[in-house]
């Protein structure tokens, strides 16, 4: 047995109202179950329960075992006194207050629907695949209810990538081209070098930057050195003395120290994701552009991916790293690679500012999501095997909130399928 579902039968009244009664026959009569609470304290607060002959308004607290009040000290924590029943699927002990009253409580083993307990153990217990618990009854749900789920979990995934906006809107005094700065740069980092493309852009400080918006090779010069890849003081490559010499004047006159920045890395990367392209590409992006920011968030449709056609400076159509040859080939964004980043950084950080305004998100606005294709990877492929219907990247993004946050973590009782299958009768 699982606390969650002691949680879902308490929260949606799986239980009924005639003829509960404590451990100790007290007749209970529910008139509200009171409010959920995710976080520490009482799992439910609020509740208003008639207890015998007694009208009670409080918290209730839930545990597998009676015993488990103890196990989590819950005896000696004052946030606990108001409990007004405790709720368990076995009573093993009596619970009791700091003042030493006894707390009524209701044992489920006995009263549960077998039914709902025999879905449960299904959900849990026979997987059809091994991918996620449902597996192919994850489409149980009618198209509309599941278009509706998708719906909110997108906006759920919306919320979760907002909070680093927000932290960052925050650290910036609402310096929206600056966390736009950090942001863009974090992408261009891609998986490997994401975590040190985005200290980078921490580090930078922006006033710094706008002294480059229309000079390209040196912003380049300095993107390049605080990333260690101009290190080297003997290398035979032009381009890399000029660039060198370059970051060591700037470096003297702004304090720069690599210290502060991780180096940037080449393992297990494709020639396009080299950080010398990305970074000579992301320094090209921020040319000649006084007000990105503005200039993105008033854009649409293929506005949005004008603005990222850009390419990395002349010296890389033939070279990916410092003083080695390649053939001719200009290096421009890829339509994927730009779909990443606006899915990643341009939609939330609209979603942000729509917000920032007092405004409320548009069909314009959705539009932006649902005009892209859907994500490759291998979760969105084993969703589509399962027979679910994903047909653009807002559906792709839905489902990877629903991978990460619910099947990969057991949440089948607060997700709209799991629900549903514990519902079936028979």
């Amino acid at each position: 047995m699982r606390e969650d579902l002691l949680h879902y039968i308490w929260k949606f009244k799986k239980l009924s109202n005639e003829g509960l009664k404590t451990v100790n026959s007290e007749n209970i009569t529910v008139q509200n179950v009171g409010s959920h609470n995710q976080f520490s304290g009482p799992d439910f607060f609020n509740a208003k329960l008639m207890i015998g002959q007694q009208l009670w308004a409080g918290n209730v607290e839930i545990h597998v075992k009676s015993s488990d009040w103890y196990v989590h000290n819950h005896q000696e924590d004052p946030g606990y006194d108001n409990v007004i029943l405790h709720v368990v699927w076995e009573d093993d002990i009596s619970v009791y207050r700091l003042d030493g009253t006894e707390i009524p409580t209701l044992e489920l083993k006995n009263i549960i629907d077998q039914d709902l307990l025999g879905n449960y153990q299904k959900l849990f217990t026979n997987r059809k695949v091994g991918f996620i618990n449902c597996g192919y009854d994850i489409n149980v749900l009618p198209k509309f209810n599941l278009d509706n789920w998708k719906e909110r979990l997108y906006f759920e995934r919306l919320e979760q990538k907002s909070d680093l906006i927000l932290k960052l809107l925050q650290e910036y005094n609402n310096d929206w081209e600056k966390v736009l700065f950090v942001l863009l740069l974090k992408n261009f980092g891609s998986k490997v070098n994401g975590d040190c493309f985005y200290q980078l852009g921490r580090y930078l400080d922006f006033s710094i930057v706008r002294h480059f918006i229309d000079k390209p090779f040196d912003l380049e010069s300095i993107l390049l050195g605080l990333a260690g890849l101009l290190d080297k003081e003997d290398l035979n490559d032009g381009y890399y003395r000029e660039l060198r010499t370059n970051y060591v004047f700037f470096k003297a006159k702004y304090g720069f120290d690599e210290i502060n920045t991780l180096k940037a890395a080449f393992f297990k990367l494709r020639p396009s994701n080299f950080p010398t392209i990305r970074l000579s590409q992301f320094a090209a992006l921020y040319a000649h552009k006084n007000n990105l920011f503005q200039e993105l968030m008033s854009a649409d449709g293929e506005d949005v991916y004008k603005l990222f056609d850009i390419r990395a400076g002349n010296y890389w159509n033939t070279h990916y790293t410092f003083g080695k040859t390649t053939g001719s080939r200009s290096k421009g964004l890829s339509k994927k690679f730009i779909d990443l980043m606006i899915i990643n950084t341009i939609v939330p950080l609209k979603f942000c500012y729509i917000r920032y305004k007092g405004e409320t998100p548009n069909d314009s606005f959705f539009d932006i999501i649902q005009n892209i294709e859907k994500e490759n990877n291998s979760i969105v492929e084993n969703y589509i095997k399962l027979g679910v219907s994903i047909e653009n990247a807002r559906d792709s993004q839905a489902i990877l909130q629903l991978y990460d946050n619910y099947c990969n973590k057991n949440k089948c009782l607060q997700c709209a399928v799991g629900t549903e299958l514990l519902n079936i009768k028979p």
